[in-house]
């Protein structure tokens, strides 16, 4: 595993490593000791995936203090635009960046406390990885909505749940991080 870039302070685009023969691919997702190395540490707690369809947007999500988290996330089939917004007072808050992630590239993003997280499916079917240093916590759960913070999804006709629709804007967001 090695670290690619830093995409927003303590939040790392990562390169899994790669192990190929004639019976085809190996890949290593985590490792705790250079994941540490990188500074991406990561008690994991809870592992989950989504599938989306074409233009689905899942975001923008994190959890709240104290049940808030650290994740790792990586797509391992179809595509998306990942996007981070950092919600932690200081001088990178409001900061927004972003990644495509695919089963094809195999990157990996690692996401630290107090940065809010989402996507917007760019093929027919994407398949999301997440791990997670908490267990998900319904009355932690929280989000900024999706088009309130100035990021072009490039994308006419989203596809979301209710409540991803329903989020608070960016600019009334309080931010406990």
């Amino acid at each position: 595993m090695k670290l690619l870039k830093e995409l927003l302070p303590a939040c790392f685009l990562l390169e899994p490593s790669h192990f190929e023969d004639a019976r085809g691919t190996f890949v290593k997702t985590y490792h705790e000791g250079i994941c540490k190395s990188l500074g991406a540490n990561l008690d994991i707690q809870e592992e989950f995936y989504s599938i989306s369809r074409k233009d689905v947007i899942r975001g923008m999500h994190f959890q709240l203090p104290p049940h808030d988290h650290d994740k790792l996330v990586y797509c391992t089939r179809g595509a998306v635009r990942d996007v981070l917004l950092d919600l932690r007072k200081g001088p990178g808050y409001g900061k927004v960046a972003s990644v495509d992630l695919s089963g094809e590239n195999g990157l990996m993003v690692f996401i630290p406390k107090g940065v809010a997280h989402g996507f917007v499916a760019l093929t027919e079917e994407a398949l999301m990885l997440y791990k997670t240093s908490t267990v998900h916590t319904p009355s932690a759960d929280c989000g900024i909505r999706w088009d309130s913070f100035g990021f072009d999804w490039q994308v006419t006709a989203p596809i979301m749940s209710v409540r991803d629709e329903q989020h608070g804007a960016f600019a009334d967001f309080i931010s406990p991080f």
